[in-house]
């Protein structure tokens, strides 16, 4: 039954992603890409991995829908753009991924309601339950070997975003800041 419900959850991811490319909103392009992330966790929790499942949902699906929020606020250009945010999502069009996101949802309760159990994965000795593993032991892993790398990648981040903030913060006309005073030498 897992190897059902793996394909149908992989038909869902592959969809969405197709939907997310070809979608000629940019709000409905996101909402397509939500349940491809979505669909993505739920094939980790099949493969009987909750933890890499539950990151999938918090960083990818979560950090999607807050940067979009940030970029859509740092770019708010006033009441006329207000207009163009109301315009901008439509529900008949964002009906497709309601509906994958319905398939998905009702195969996450088939499964927590205990029809199918994903704990069990079929290994070369038959069947084994999963090993798992604490925070404890996880950080170990990350901050062990590879603490350069996520330190650069904090670095990277971090620059992104001191970037993203620049390039939107609106310039002010040097003829207008020395009027004011506000021009310090």
């Amino acid at each position: 039954m897992i190897e059902v419900l793996f394909f149908i959850a992989a038909a869902v991811a592959l969809i969405s992603a197709a939907m997310t490319v070809t979608a000629h909103n940019a709000v409905h392009g996101l909402l397509y890409l939500v349940v491809t992330m979505l669909a993505i966790s739920l094939i980790f929790f099949l493969l009987g991995s909750p933890f890499a499942a539950a990151l999938q949902v918090i960083v990818y699906a979560g950090a999607i829908m807050v940067l979009f929020i940030f970029v859509t606020m740092m770019l708010h250009q006033g009441e006329k753009s207000l207009l163009e945010e109301k315009q901008l999502f439509q529900i008949s069009g964002s009906i497709g991924a309601f509906l994958l996101s319905a398939v998905l949802l009702v195969e996450l309760v088939y499964v927590l309601a205990g029809f199918a159990s994903p704990q069990l994965i079929n290994g070369s000795e038959g069947y084994f339950t999963i090993q798992t593993i604490t925070v404890k032991e996880l950080g170990i892993q990350l901050y062990g070997p590879y603490q350069l790398l996520v330190v650069i990648a904090a670095m990277m981040l971090l620059s992104a975003l001191i970037s993203a903030i620049h390039i939107a913060r609106r310039q002010k006309n040097p003829m207008q800041a020395d009027e004011e005073g506000d021009q310090t030498l």
